[in-house]
């Protein structure tokens, strides 16, 4: 255990997340990747019952803005996912994951806001594209015009879909 780290888990905030590959190194460039990588998260989302609020998948790290598991603690959710892509993308490597995460909670939704803006202009920023919408592999779209996407995202598009049809009163 690294000295210092304190991890506030199981504190029912949001998490921001953030891990890389194994020394930096763009394993994710290519769309099979980030598809896998995608395909990946809501496979263990599903398992470990989260949400994920944002997501974007970067060439060579990832970073996810979550609910806490019903089923566990963060910690392990993250292991099984990053095992599961792992397993799927090494193809020779001996490693595919730094072998840490960077976790912050969210404490406000003020916070909650700016990660998730922090999450969507990551690939602008970084001069894959000009715009947050031109980046497949993040929940903007989502948030912007209700796209659904592989991943299933806690949003008030996904709240309003799971709410009841009230009939009309005659």
């Amino acid at each position: 255990m690294t000295k210092g780290l304190v991890r506030f888990q199981q504190s029912h905030h949001l998490h921001f997340v953030t891990f890389s590959c194994y020394r930096r190194q763009p394993y994710l460039q290519s769309e099979e990747s980030k598809r896998i990588f995608e395909h990946s998260l809501e496979e263990t989302r599903r398992s470990y019952r989260f949400d994920v609020i944002g997501y974007v998948v970067m060439p060579e790290h990832v970073h996810l803005l979550v609910t806490e598991p019903e089923r566990t603690i963060l910690a392990t959710a993250l292991k099984a996912l990053k095992q599961s892509v792992a397993r799927r993308l090494i193809a020779g490597r001996e490693h595919f994951w730094q072998p840490r995460y960077y976790d912050f909670n969210v404490w406000s939704s003020a916070k909650r806001t700016e990660k998730l803006k922090y999450i969507h202009r990551n690939p602008v920023a970084r001069g894959l594209v000009e715009r947050p919408e031109d980046w497949p592999w993040s929940s903007y779209r989502r948030y912007v015009s209700g796209e659904e996407g592989v991943i299933e995202i806690a949003s008030w598009w996904t709240r309003r879909k799971k709410e009841p049809t009230q009939a009309n009163p005659a």
